[in-house]
């Protein structure tokens, strides 16, 4: 175990969804002269770089959709089909975040017919034997990777704020185990995904469900033991069950280049400032500046 190392993966996508929606809905763009605009990218760096101080990490990867279709797809045909199409501000903003992310000597990860979670899982685990990871997103989805060595920092409103989850705060707040949290969403369904689970099996019940057979086999070995309404739902929705399941795991084993060597973060460069001064983004420029006036009064 290389104790001194530790990996910060970020969920890109969450990041920078997150960043656009919080200023677009007041219509704050944020358009540099190019006509270009950078409200999500700039969001999206401010939120990396305050991960970064938080955690103090080593390296740092930076995982990606790559594209609407996946895996998934074949698995489900209307899986995220629910989703509308980006707005038009944010389409051109996907490619700069990727740039921007390079300015700052960061490795962008992303494969084709996988998403980032799927990329995040494998690095994850990949890497947990030999060091410390932590992960940082919006999306709950990604608790079911938390284990030894992996912690899981969900963004709560603002900047700065998490909620920092270990496997062990995870079992003792939820009563179930990471893996068991598959099951749990494979039964309530995913409405932001597009996938319904079994229909009448809210989350109490899936939750409640999982706690007493373990896993979704022990529900379907015990259907003589669950109400007859449970018992109806579940018989009558099993194929669903089954899809659901497997749209809800992440895949923990996307093709990858799994060295790390091109990962290892250094401080911010002047090469870097320059490059953000060139596309304008101003708020990232001026949070960078602050944040450096922080460090040399401390």
């Amino acid at each position: 175990m290389k104790k001194n190392e530790h990996v910060l993966l970020i969920d890109g996508m969450a990041l920078l969804f997150r960043s656009f929606f919080a200023t677009a809905v007041t219509g704050q763009f944020m358009v540099n002269s190019k006509g270009l605009p950078t409200n999500g990218v700039q969001g999206f760096m401010k939120h990396l770089l305050m991960a970064v101080d938080h955690v103090n990490p080593t390296h740092i990867l930076v995982c990606w959709d790559m594209g609407s279709q996946t895996f998934r797809n074949d698995v489900y045909e209307d899986y995220k089909s629910n989703r509308n199409a980006p707005p038009a501000e944010l389409i051109p903003q996907f490619d700069l975040a990727k740039e921007v992310a390079e300015g700052f000597n960061l490795v962008n990860i992303g494969v084709p017919g996988y998403e980032a979670d799927d990329c995040i899982g494998t690095l994850a685990k990949a890497h947990r034997n030999e060091r410390k990871v932590t992960v940082l997103s919006g999306d709950q989805d990604l608790l079911q990777l938390l284990d030894e060595n992996i912690d899981i920092m969900l963004l709560k409103k603002g900047f700065g704020n998490y909620q920092t989850y270990t496997k062990d705060m995870f079992v003792e707040e939820r009563g179930i185990t990471p893996r068991q949290f598959i099951d749990v969403k494979a039964l309530m369904g995913d409405t932001s995904d597009g996938y319904p689970g079994v229909k009448g099996i809210g989350e109490k019940t899936a939750l409640k469900l999982i706690q007493e057979y373990g896993h979704i086999e022990g529900i379907l070995d015990n259907l003589d033991r669950l109400t007859p309404s449970q018992r109806k739902k579940i018989e009558g929705d099993l194929e669903m069950l089954h899809v659901s399941r497997k749209l809800a795991e992440i895949h923990c084993e996307v093709p990858l280049p799994l060295s790390i060597e091109n990962a290892v973060w250094s401080r911010v460069s002047d090469s870097s400032i320059s490059y953000i001064e060139e596309l304008e983004l101003k708020v990232l420029r001026r949070y960078l500046l602050s944040a450096e006036s922080l460090i040399a009064t401390s």
